[in-house]
């Protein structure tokens, strides 16, 4: 019997277990999460064609797991998508699709391994929630933005459930970031899920 871990995700906590969950998982996370239906990656990469004219702007995909959001970034037409993930794991499986320009292992431990303004995009998708990555990941990513900037984030029912991610999205309203799409929708059908997606531009 195949082992899952999907029913897992939402439990762990701790940068160091989840870093072990994503790697024990990186072999199986395609078959597991297609066979439930992941949709976010899709309606992320469809609002961004939406609202980007120039398909070779530089594209961060932070988080970017197996590379899954980024086959749907490409498949939109995105040509330029750097990915960064704390998984060794998760990145071997991404060398494998050959989408990413560059593949940045992410130590959660130290500062963002990024210079300020060096995207006009930074993808978080399906990465900021509840036993992953905390709310204070959205103004930590965002800050890294030129202004015009453009961030794209999903939130699944579990963050929204939780008041920390509902009031960092707040956050980013108050501070006068234009809100691009928000737009709830199909996430992981095959367990009854559902998602928020967000983009935002940079004040």
């Amino acid at each position: 019997m195949t082992k899952t871990f999907l029913d897992k995700t939402y439990s762990t906590s701790g940068k160091e277990a989840m870093r072990e969950l994503y790697d024990d998982w990186s072999e199986s996370y395609d078959a597991e999460v297609g066979e439930n239906g992941y949709a976010t990656p899709k309606r992320m990469a469809e609002a961004l064609k939406s609202q980007l004219a120039d398909n070779s702007i530089p594209i961060l995909d932070y988080g970017c797991g197996t590379g899954l959001s980024g086959a749907a970034l490409r498949a939109a037409g995105f040509t330029s998508i750097d990915g960064m993930d704390p998984s060794s794991g998760m990145l071997e499986q991404c060398r494998e699709k050959g989408i990413y320009r560059n593949l940045i292992t992410l130590d959660l431990e130290k500062p963002l391994p990024i210079e300020p303004e060096a995207y006009q995009v930074i993808m978080a998708i399906g990465v900021i929630s509840t036993g992953a990555g905390p709310a204070s990941l959205m103004d930590t990513l965002i800050e890294r933005l030129p202004k015009g900037g453009i961030f794209g984030l999903s939130l699944n029912d579990h963050a929204l459930a939780d008041p920390d991610y509902p009031e960092g999205i707040n956050r980013l309203k108050a501070a006068g970031h234009k809100t691009l799409v928000e737009d709830y929708g199909t996430h992981l059908p095959g367990i009854d899920l559902k998602s928020m997606i967000y983009l935002f531009e940079k004040a």
